[in-house]
């Protein structure tokens, strides 16, 4: 597999060191925005995510930044502190020789994720920040460690290159466990729950996957799960893959192709980030249930179990909610599926071995 090289630098944190499948399977929920439908989503709320090759289009970088001060603000309680994910963590002593002792001793910790990704991973364009939910979730880990955690972008395609060459320590890039990916790499347990569906402009016809037929083009990532998604339940449909979702969204917008899929949440964040100028929407029922794991390198149990025990800490003091608050629920009506309801194995059913695995 070739290893696509980074187009930019890691990045650390801005903020202060911490302290020390099928057709949707069980549950065929999808998010609601507050001003709509499940179909149909706010308008204004995202600016446009970084494109990967592109120049920013001022309006829609002026109007991320709006986004990120109003997130800002959401995040701030009455002592008016914005959310500081493992500012109450004890850093942790670890045993020598293992990963977690390692990376104290290197004090920092490299996590891949996506700049061009809302609202999971976008980078910042006053500030040059990365933000974002998985962000958030990695500067948690990084709290437990006691370390600064560093930031550099990890595109679909190169996501677990990155594991294997020791680009990053851990991936947290809105990456699916899948059996087949599991055969490379290892993952925790699963720290959020999307689904799959397809999004078009507003004034197409075509109101799910059944419609993206011979003559139908619809786009996705390198590397992602919807690649084999789209060959399976839309085998005539033209599958376009790009390295990045942010080049989707233009070939969308150009009329280069007719549909994008991928995640819910992320497709919602597409249809803010192109705001009024150019309408869109969710169609059709769910396609998949996509739970999002942190990757590791194969093997690494230990470390593999202190990922595990440190989401489920966020899930049980509370970060997890308040992460999820400041970067999705604000933006959606409703509670998507909860991660704390899946196991490792639960996710891994989900996307059994293909024939390459």
């Amino acid at each position: 597999m070739r290893v696509p090289s980074s187009r930019r630098a890691p990045q650390r944190s801005s903020s202060r060191t911490p302290r020390a499948n099928a057709r949707a399977i069980s549950s065929t929920r999808s998010f609601t925005t507050k001003s709509g439908s499940t179909d149909r989503t706010a308008r204004k709320r995202f600016g446009r995510g970084r494109t990967m090759h592109k120049k920013w289009n001022w309006r829609l970088a002026t109007a991320l930044v709006a986004l990120l001060a109003l997130m800002g603000a959401a995040a701030c309680g009455d002592d008016d502190e914005p959310l500081d994910p493992g500012a109450d963590v004890e850093a942790e002593e670890f045993e020598a020789g293992t990963t977690m002792a390692e990376l104290q001793e290197a004090g920092e910790i490299t996590i891949g994720v996506k700049y061009d990704v809302p609202p999971f991973g976008l980078e910042n364009p006053d500030s040059g920040d990365i933000e974002g939910f998985d962000v958030d979730l990695g500067k948690y880990i990084a709290a437990r460690l006691g370390v600064e955690p560093v930031f550099r972008e990890a595109i679909s395609d190169n996501r677990i290159p990155f594991l294997q060459d020791g680009t990053v320590d851990i991936i947290l890039s809105t990456m699916t466990i899948t059996t087949d990916r599991d055969a490379e790499i290892d993952f925790s347990r699963p720290y959020f729950i999307a689904q799959g569906r397809i999004l078009v402009p507003e004034e197409s016809d075509i109101a799910g996957i059944d419609d993206l037929g011979d003559g139908t083009s619809v786009c996705t990532a390198l590397g992602s799960t919807y690649e084999a998604t789209l060959k399976d339940q839309a085998p005539d449909a033209d599958v376009r893959t790009v390295e990045a979702y942010s080049d989707c969204l233009t070939l969308l917008r150009n009329g280069q192709v007719d549909a994008v899929s991928t995640d819910n949440i992320i497709l919602t964040g597409m249809i803010i980030q192109a705001g009024e100028d150019f309408p869109m929407k969710l169609v059709g029922d769910p396609l998949t249930t996509e739970p999002y794991g942190t990757g590791i390198p194969d093997g690494d149990t230990e470390f593999q179990a202190f990922l595990d025990e440190t989401i489920e800490m966020s899930f049980d003091d509370g970060t997890w909610q308040e992460i999820y608050d400041q970067w999705v629920g604000q933006y959606v009506e409703g509670e998507p599926e909860h991660p704390q309801d899946y196991t490792l194995q639960d996710a891994l059913d989900l996307f059994p071995c293909s024939e390459t695995c």
